[in-house]
């Protein structure tokens, strides 16, 4: 599987997305558009060991909601991250059996590695 969970009012996501240059054998999913269901945000988390790890705690919500000042169990991201779109770490990058999550310079540098191959 190749594919991208992505946010595409988001600048930075669009330049990486671009930066990346993917094939049309990617698949695009804009996040805001159609959330991450339970059962994909369940095989994610299998595959890169928590909830937490797929958590954006950039998110302007994470602040807002108080969730900053809470202790939040596995349990608690997973209930967050299907209820709003913006917890989820984007770029979310799938390139067969390798995932890249986020946006730092070593994730989307190794990520642009993965699909030049």
């Amino acid at each position: 599987m190749k594919k991208i969970f992505h946010l595409s009012s988001c600048d930075t996501n669009r330049r990486i997305i671009k930066e990346l240059e993917v094939g049309d054998d990617v698949e695009l999913q804009d996040i805001k558009v159609e959330n991450i269901d339970a059962q994909t945000l369940d095989w994610l988390k299998e595959k890169v060991g928590s909830y937490e790890a797929l958590f954006s705690k950039k998110a302007m919500k994470y602040r807002g909601l108080g969730l900053h000042e809470m202790q939040l169990t596995e349990n608690d991201y997973r209930n967050y991250l299907l209820q709003e779109y913006t917890f989820l770490k984007r770029p979310f990058v799938i390139n067969e059996e390798q995932f890249f999550i986020g946006n730092s310079k070593n994730e989307i540098a190794a990520a642009k590695d993965s699909f030049s191959k």
